[in-house]
């Protein structure tokens, strides 16, 4: 079992090193790069003057193909991450926050990747994958003893629930991460008029696409997280502060459907909502850190 957890972590520091040049990449395509232009000019003598003037410019595309193809190894390392602890384990890795934050990883870069593949666009992966990115920093800065794997206490002992109720929340979070990427780039290409970035409704239409996936998981989330705690501590609903970010989060994101859906709201104020939305995602995903509560064990 020993052998098989510090693979696991090796495949863990693969992927993190995988995903860090990833973000780079898809950050310098994104971004772009400087291009001096020279321009003849004339002069009211009848002479000629060369001028030279910087510009901005698409990335180069081997930056964003390079971006997508340490993605599927930063993907592949960090599911042989999980494979390989999920089996010293003998159950999905799921029981702390080291684990849920590997498995949140992994979610990041499929989902990110999926995007990719059907909208044909890499922009979004400076997003993305950077959060991805950061988020192996932040399990590297976890203490030693969550990267062991230890016996499941009472209350995570519900493995069919905890399964489906944890895998539920990471994909959530993942698609959540998408939405905000497409916020967040659709602002500046309104604003910057950036050319090379996606097209307005593209990016509109990815973050709501996203948000159509991820709030019927953040609505599992809460019905089985519910079914668990009756099991678990006695009662459906406790007003635990992880509970009570997670219904505040699922709101946020009623609130975007039902503007966007039903009042036809589009542009700015939606971008907004989804960008507010996913500082909610976070303060769920941390806020038990400041507030503790039930849900404190394991740094879950």
């Amino acid at each position: 079992m020993e052998a098989l957890v510090k693979l696991s972590f090796y495949c863990f520091a693969a992927a993190s090193v995988s995903l860090g040049a990833a973000a780079i990449s898809y950050i310098v395509y994104t971004v772009g790069r400087v291009r001096v232009r020279q321009t003849a000019l004339s002069t009211s003598t009848g002479t000629t003057v060369s001028a030279t003037r910087p510009e901005l410019v698409p990335g180069s595309d081997a930056s964003g193909r390079f971006g997508s193809m340490l993605t599927v190894f930063g993907a592949f390392f960090a599911f042989l991450a999980i494979l390989f602890r999920g089996i010293a384990a003998d159950r999905v890795p799921l029981s702390n926050m080291y684990e849920f934050s590997l498995m949140f990883t992994f979610a990041l870069a499929v989902c990110y990747l999926v995007i990719e593949r059907l909208y044909h666009t890499r922009q979004l992966g400076a997003i993305v994958i950077s959060i991805a990115f950061l988020m192996t920093i932040y399990i590297w800065s976890l203490p030693a003893q969550h990267r062991e794997v230890d016996s499941l206490i009472p209350a995570l002992q519900a493995k069919p629930l905890m399964t489906a109720h944890v895998s539920s929340a990471i994909f959530a979070y993942a698609t959540f991460a998408v939405s905000f990427a497409a916020a967040v780039l659709f602002l500046v290409r309104q604003k910057w008029h950036v050319r090379w970035l996606p097209s307005l409704e593209m990016l509109d239409d990815i973050g709501f696409r996203a948000v159509t996936i991820g709030f019927p998981l953040l609505t599992l989330v809460l019905i089985l997280g519910s079914v668990w705690a009756h099991d678990a501590w006695g009662v459906y609903w406790s007003w635990d502060p992880k509970e009570t970010s997670a219904l505040f989060t699922w709101l946020v994101y009623a609130v975007y459907l039902h503007t966007r859906t039903l009042r036809g709201w589009r542009g700015n104020r939606s971008a907004w909502i989804l960008i507010f939305g996913f500082g909610a995602t976070l303060f769920t995903y941390y806020g038990n850190y400041f507030f503790g509560g039930l849900h404190a064990y394991g740094g879950v």
